[in-house]
């Protein structure tokens, strides 16, 4: 007897959520399905559970779908398939179309019964399949697909975000002064806590410094040719990365020719490190 195949839905409309159930439940009898209220939620049932499958409303509040998609895959355990990903939208988003070429889907709401059934067909073939747990690489290049997408979307600002000038300075409180940094001294941003540290030490001796800016209002005000984010919590200026190293499990980390640290790549970015 296969192993049961298990859903997770992300939505914050009960009457939405319960309605996607019922269509899941008369489309697809076997699936087992759970249901998240928010993106917070999402991403600890998600752990818990390890679905095979995510239906995941992408407005929520407190934690939008992409980004609780974007904390499950770098907290998802390594050796292990990632969930195939529907976003379910009340609107056609910005970047919806980049999941039309990848392992994924998407839905406009109100969901019709017709859409969501093109969906399960093209889904159930391969939601069952996993893979032996040494199997890293193989895993890698099955899911590579989806995480491309996933960097799409979230490396897609909104039209008003797109219209910000570029960052060309870091303004920084440190006790009763304002810290003006070139942004050319920026090694990189690592969020910390309520903060994101900016490590600098290009053409001077490194510091760091605090700022309140989330990293994802960093990141449409940066060149993305030059600052790249490797994981959730990172951005790093690309033109200093020396080496990327793998270890024993698979996991990527950098070293950087400014920097004596190694910074983590995320399972989501790993893909953008391939040799030529």
């Amino acid at each position: 007897m296969s192993p049961a195949i298990t859903a997770l839905i992300a939505e914050d409309e009960p009457l939405l959520a319960q309605s996607l159930k019922r269509e899941l439940a008369k489309l697809w009898p076997e699936l087992q399905t759970h249901i998240a209220t928010d993106g917070l939620q999402a991403v600890e049932q998600a752990l818990a559970l390890l679905p095979q499958v995510m239906f995941f409303d992408v407005r929520m509040p407190g934690q939008s779908g992409l980004e609780a998609a974007q904390e499950i895959t770098e907290r998802w355990p390594q050796g292990r398939r990632l969930p195939l990903l529907v976003f379910v939208t009340a609107f056609d988003e910005y970047a919806v179309r980049a999941f039309e070429q990848a392992a994924v889907d998407y839905i406009v709401k109100p969901v019709k019964r017709e859409r969501l059934q093109q969906t399960l067909e093209r889904i159930k073939p391969v939601a069952g399949i996993e893979y032996a747990q040494t199997a890293t690489e193989s895993i890698a290049n099955v899911d590579e697909p989806q995480l491309s997408a996933l960097r799409t979307l979230l490396h897609t600002p909104p039209d008003a975000a797109r219209a910000a000038p570029p960052l060309k300075r870091i303004q920084a409180s440190v006790g009763h002064q304002i810290v003006i940094v070139p942004i050319e001294e920026v090694a990189y941003f690592e969020a910390a806590d309520k903060y994101v540290r900016v490590l600098t030490g290009i053409h001077e001796p490194p510091r760091e410094l605090l700022i309140r800016t989330p990293i994802k209002d960093l990141l449409p005000q940066l060149d993305a040719q030059e600052f790249w984010q490797i994981h959730r919590s990172t951005l790093v200026r690309a033109s200093l990365i020396e080496a990327v190293h793998r270890d024993e499990t698979g996991k990527l980390s950098l070293s950087l020719r400014s920097r004596p640290e190694k910074l983590a790549v995320s399972r989501l970015y790993a893909g953008l490190f391939k040799a030529m």
